[in-house]
């Protein structure tokens, strides 16, 4: 029988009336003779609720305890939505992310999937299961503990899933109808795309857009999964079909831009008067990598004197990371600098396209557009198809207004 996956996320599963209805949903696609594989979130806002409590204990937590803390949403989300089913006369059967088992590696709070061992989940659905409602965001490492895949890991699961399962397609149910040329809430004009490739959406994602995690894209790109996102609200597929992200040679022609993504929770870290030699940068970035932290947008200054300047930016919640990394010194790894200058303050925005690939003059767009509206550009950072620049978090929205409209993105 055909597989499906169907993912949840929070807001789908909010509260008891929205689990029943996502177990309404589930039950009509069974109706087409399909076996489903629900892969869900906890309920909204439980994760964050969950994650206030640790770091109230302390920011810089055990990264295997916070797995085992932060994990348990999905689980009461899985149970319940199981017991629904079966309420409904469904064959369902909740999982956690151990007893599928779904491997990973021992990067705690955010592992990568290594393997799926499918043969328990087929022997069931062999046996007549219908339904498997499996915890998403889960893993399992060598050691036996639990690992969570980090924030937005339900998506990477259920694509996973899809894969190890060779499922037909992979159904992201959100609380938004599609992929939008931005986030609508800032950009009214925001218009749903029917068709991304590949890509753009893995950019869009990198870049701050919250439709899917990353990783999810990523190996929906490897494994060419058939991925869909679509509103849990709206069960009339003709009106809400939803958007689909697939191989750039499926989309007839691609606008020179698809979208414009944005992240609010930057900081900027400048460390001045480093050496400049051989070995310094290297030295920075692997105490930052030990210290897990995402460094994104890196700019090193002119030399003068033998010393030079080093500004990157990261996630604003791993500043105290960062700090951690920079300031630890030893006999062995001794590093010199004046200062450590840290603003949280900042904000990036992005501009995404495949048709940049053939197409000059889009930087120059794009920063005349900002100029324009007095928008100072803090660092650049490009790629073959995105062009991302640093500005003050309180232009934020102004400059997603400003580009949705200088690269006429409303219009289809």
């Amino acid at each position: 029988m055909p597989k499906i996956v169907m993912k949840f996320g929070g807001t789908s599963v909010a509260d008891i009336a929205r689990i029943r209805m996502v177990a309404k949903r589930i039950k009509k696609d069974l109706s087409n003779n399909n076996q489903i594989i629900a892969v869900v979130s906890a309920m909204a806002g439980y994760t964050n609720e969950l994650t206030r409590e640790i770091e109230n204990i302390s920011p810089l937590y055990d990264a295997r305890e916070y797995s085992a803390v932060v994990s348990t949403g999905e689980n009461v989300t899985a149970g319940l939505l199981a017991m629904i089913l079966q309420e409904m006369s469904v064959n369902a059967r909740s999982w956690q992310g151990w007893q599928v088992p779904i491997n990973t590696s021992e990067e705690y709070s955010s592992a990568r999937i290594i393997n799926i061992d499918t043969s328990n989940l087929l022997s069931k659905f062999n046996e007549g299961m219908e339904v498997a409602v499996i915890a998403g965001f889960q893993g399992l490492a060598s050691d036996g503990r639990i690992t969570t895949l980090g924030r937005g890991g339900s998506d990477t699961s259920a694509v996973a899933l899809s894969a190890a399962l060779n499922a037909e397609r992979c159904d992201i149910f959100t609380d938004v109808n599609g992929i939008y040329t931005t986030d609508p809430r800032i950009c009214p004009k925001a218009r749903k795309l029917e068709k991304i490739s590949y890509e753009e959406m893995l950019e869009l994602a990198s870049l701050g857009a919250k439709v899917l995690q990353t990783r999810s894209v990523e190996l929906a790109t490897r494994y060419k999964v058939k991925l869909r996102v679509l509103s849990s609200f709206s069960s009339d597929l003709k009106v809400n079909n939803g958007t689909l992200v697939c191989n750039e040679g499926e989309i007839v022609e691609n606008k020179v831009i698809a979208g414009v993504a944005y992240s609010r929770d930057e900081a900027k870290i400048t460390i001045t008067g480093i050496e400049d030699r051989p070995g310094v940068a290297a030295l920075i970035f692997s105490r930052l990598s030990e210290q897990a932290v995402n460094v994104d947008m890196i700019v090193q200054n002119i030399s003068d004197n033998g010393l030079t300047d080093m500004t990157f930016s990261c996630p604003i919640d791993q500043v105290p990371r960062a700090e951690v990394a920079i300031q630890k010194n030893t006999e062995k790894n001794n590093l010199q600098y004046d200062k450590l200058i840290i603003d949280k303050e900042i904000a990036k925005v992005s501009i995404v396209g495949v048709g940049m690939k053939t197409h000059s003059g889009v930087a120059k767009m794009m920063f005349e557009a900002l100029a324009k509206e007095r928008i100072n550009i803090i660092v650049i950072s490009t790629s073959e198809i995105k062009i991302s620049v640093l500005i003050k978090r309180k232009y934020l929205e102004l400059a997603v207004q400003t580009l949705h409209d200088t690269f006429e993105l409303e219009k289809a």
